[in-house]
């Protein structure tokens, strides 16, 4: 059996008209927190040791409905990737010797 090892890979590319920056995070060791800037609004952030990712409103000024499409659309997200995580974990067989067993 291969033991799955947690790691973050970040690329860059970059291009006359654009620069994109990558991160992909293959971990449990993540950290998950919302800020309150100033009492003017909100961020999201996800981080691991090796990188952070932020996520605030539209240039740091008002709220507005384009703020909003985006929230919905990560808290969805972050839905979906709960119900497959329980999904799978619960469908996942038990390995002889691993500490589900016992549990099983």
């Amino acid at each position: 059996m291969s033991e799955h090892k947690p790691y973050t890979y970040v690329t860059t590319s970059i291009d006359k008209d654009t620069t994109r920056l990558g991160i992909d995070f293959y971990t449990a060791d993540l950290w998950v927190s919302v800020l309150d800037i100033g009492g003017k609004r909100p961020a999201l952030t996800v981080s691991s040791r090796e990188a952070r990712v932020l996520v605030s409103s539209t240039g740091g000024g008002p709220i507005t409905d384009q703020d909003l499409r985006i929230a919905r659309e990560i808290a969805d997200a972050a839905a979906r990737y709960l119900a497959d995580c329980e999904r799978l974990h619960a469908a996942q067989t038990v390995i002889p010797g691993s500490t589900d067993e016992a549990a099983a």
